[in-house]
């Protein structure tokens, strides 16, 4: 097994992302690589922000981050009362066995704020 995990996404304005995921989403930033800036999402995974380049273009195309939390409608609340566009409110999903809802960041990589309601999913510590 891995120690950590971070997904990294591409950006034309890293500003506007660290807005976003920093202050928005309220990620603690634990890295400033000066073209990158990295925030944990959770102890042992983290969200990599990065200047796009001709090597690595912004694509959100087939790309979902899923945050996950017991409390999808509270995170739906708190975002929408911060004027955060959700395109689902919070459902149930009986096929998959979860409670989730959608949202796009602002480079258009969606977003999944997600519970699985299944007792087998491991729960953190």
């Amino acid at each position: 097994m891995f120690d950590q995990q971070v997904t990294f996404l591409y950006t034309d304005d890293l500003d506007r992302s660290a807005a976003f995921y920093g202050g928005v989403l309220g990620l603690p930033l634990v890295l400033d690589q000066g073209s990158c800036r990295i925030y944990r999402s959770s102890p042992g995974a983290f969200i990599g922000v990065c200047r796009c380049s001709a090597a690595r273009p912004v694509s959100p195309a087939g790309v979902i981050v899923t945050l996950v939390t017991d409390d999808v409608d509270g995170w739906y609340r708190r975002l929408a009362g911060k004027g955060v566009a959700f395109e689902t409110p919070p459902a149930d999903n009986p096929a998959f066995n979860i409670r989730h809802c959608f949202l796009r960041d602002p480079d258009g990589y969606q977003i999944e704020i997600q519970r699985f309601n299944d007792p087998t999913w491991p729960r953190p510590g």
